[in-house]
């Protein structure tokens, strides 16, 4: 009768990514000779019910041919991004007659896949430029709110627009959500008047200001994100950060850097001395400014139309089964 085989301990994750980790554990000097495959069940957090016996039979998690620790696991299953997993391991013989004599099961360990990183996002700004349509002129942002939202910031906030925190709007693996604050405009233009649009799903004042108080060649123009909500309208998310400042320091090393002259999606460039603004047409975009806005630069006003709350993106989910704007390695 061949011997028993040690239970894994130990187990480590390292190199976590949004779609791959490092894995390696520890296990007797007897074993190493011995173990022709590993089984690594791995878990979403939430699903507590996880079947482990069921490998004793047939293996419908990952089965790995064994190789020297600790290995990298990529692509066996569909890991999403910023996601909590469990994970436990078992070593295995595979014996003359096919079936495996197996160890227990390690100890179950946590952890959570990382955003995505700058390739990937440059996937997804790939992605959007096949379909950012040809630029438009523009002259200004606008920021659409309810009334009471820009009394809030005359009365206690100084007279200023306070950047707060992005929420959990667009790509699950965007590095921005809950992470970057900033002040959120719009600039967008009805193609066939050149200005800004009269409804609005986010209130019926809009307060707007010289594209140039924002976007110059003191900026910085990030990529962020490219998503859809199960509509056919596609969002582009874009950060403007002035150079040198806190918002530029974190999108420095997570956000694709854009050429504000020269690329799909908005740009700033001189034209006979002046500067002029101008807006892919066919997608809307997302700006989030990185600091304080004065209202002062800019007027408030009442606008004509309706409020559609349907276009609404406040924590909008991703479309997952988009073709347009999703990549592989995540949602």
């Amino acid at each position: 009768m061949e011997m028993l085989l040690s239970t894994p301990h130990s187990i480590e994750i390292n190199n976590i990514t949004c779609d791959s980790f490092r894995i390696s554990w520890a296990m007797e000097g007897s074993d190493l000779e011995r173990v022709t495959h590993y089984f690594i069940d791995l878990n979403k957090k939430e699903n507590k019910n996880s079947n482990k016996f069921k490998h004793r039979d047939v293996p419908t998690k990952l089965v790995a041919k064994a190789v020297p620790l600790p290995m990298t696991v990529r692509g066996h299953w569909f890991l999403s991004p910023r996601t909590e997993y469990s994970v436990a391991v078992q070593t295995a013989v595979k014996q003359s007659d096919g079936e495996y004599l197996v160890s227990g099961w390690s100890e179950t360990v946590e952890f959570c896949t990382g955003d995505y990183a700058k390739e990937h996002l440059a996937q997804l700004q790939e992605k959007a430029e096949q379909i950012a349509g040809r630029m438009l002129r523009f002259s200004v942002f606008y920021r659409n709110q309810h009334k009471e939202y820009f009394q809030h910031a005359r009365t206690h906030c100084g007279n200023m627009l306070q950047p707060y925190l992005k929420d959990n709007s667009g790509s699950h693996g965007s590095p921005t959500s809950g992470m970057l604050h900033g002040v959120f405009f719009s600039c967008n233009t009805e193609f066939n008047t050149g200005q800004p649009p009269q409804d609005s799903p986010y209130g019926r004042w809009r307060f707007q200001i010289p594209a140039q108080r924002l976007f110059n060649p003191s900026t910085n123009l990030y990529f962020a994100d490219f998503y859809c909500m199960y509509t056919a309208y596609h969002y582009a998310i874009l950060v403007l950060a002035p150079k040198g400042s806190q918002g530029d320091r974190f999108c420095r090393d997570r956000l694709p850097l854009l050429d504000i002259a020269c690329n799909k999606f908005l740009t700033c460039s001189v034209e006979d001395g002046e500067l002029v603004f101008r807006h892919a047409q066919d997608l809307i975009l997302e700006l989030i400014y990185t600091e304080p806005v004065d209202l002062s630069l800019g007027t408030l006003g009442e606008i004509s139309g309706h409020q559609l709350m349907s276009l609404s993106t406040a924590d909008a989910k991703k479309d997952p089964s988009c073709k347009t704007c999703n990549i592989s390695v995540g949602r």
